[in-house]
């Protein structure tokens, strides 16, 4: 599974993208807003370091400035991926912007037949809101689920990025539930590496290295 960081802060990206872990970014307009920074300038430096796919939302809503904006976005640079919602407009939008050879990411999905729907107009990802489910007390991962048995009923190609995690447990969930892609917040990416009994085990490690008194170098 792919994981990406959601996230528009290029200083922490710059220092997560060292791991070599990270496939991509994804960014909303909230993100945006919180850079302080314009978007172009925000995506345009993000795919500076980043080789992977990197989502820039469009903010229109009517279909033709969606088409400007998305364009637009396109042209910064090449692994850009349009976002986009799940409306008729969006959806209208990801069609045409497909048929130019533009790739899509399909947002605020929160039913399979959204997703059947995104499939249809030829996206590139679409993005199910497991958190945002969860928070209405439903099973966000269900989504997850249901939309792998349609996709591969049908064999659409569109790639189901697991998005709005809040946990580790989140993450795990949507592997074991076959999303191909998983957009995470850095402090979450920062926890997969922790579990309390790997820092038990290293600290006994390097307690009984220190005592034998060798030097590997």
């Amino acid at each position: 599974m792919n994981l990406f960081l959601d996230t528009a802060d290029t200083a922490v990206l710059r220092t997560l993208a060292v791991t070599g872990l990270v496939d991509g970014v994804t960014t909303n307009p909230s993100l945006i807003a919180k850079s302080g920074r314009p978007m172009g300038e925000v995506i345009a430096e993000i795919c500076g370091f980043v080789e992977g796919p990197v989502s820039a939302e469009v903010a229109a809503t009517e279909l033709e400035a969606m088409l400007a904006e998305g364009r637009a976005l396109a042209g910064i640079a090449p692994n850009v991926v349009v976002k986009l919602p799940v409306t008729k407009n969006g959806l209208i939008a990801v069609r045409v912007l497909a048929e130019e050879g533009i790739q899509t990411n399909v947002t605020l999905c929160f039913s399979a037949n959204q997703a059947l729907l995104a499939a249809k107009a030829g996206a590139t990802y679409i993005s199910p809101f497991v958190g945002r489910l969860a928070d209405t007390g439903e099973d966000g991962m269900q989504l997850v689920h249901d939309i792998r048995a349609v996709y591969d009923n049908y064999a659409f190609d569109t790639e189901i990025l697991a998005a709005s995690m809040r946990s580790t447990d989140h993450v795990q969930a949507a592997a074991i539930a076959g999303a191909d892609c998983a957009t995470i917040p850095p402090a979450v990416f920062e926890a997969l590496f922790k579990h309390p009994l790997t820092e038990q085990g290293l600290e006994l490690f390097e307690a009984d290295w220190a005592r034998t008194g060798q030097s590997i170098v």
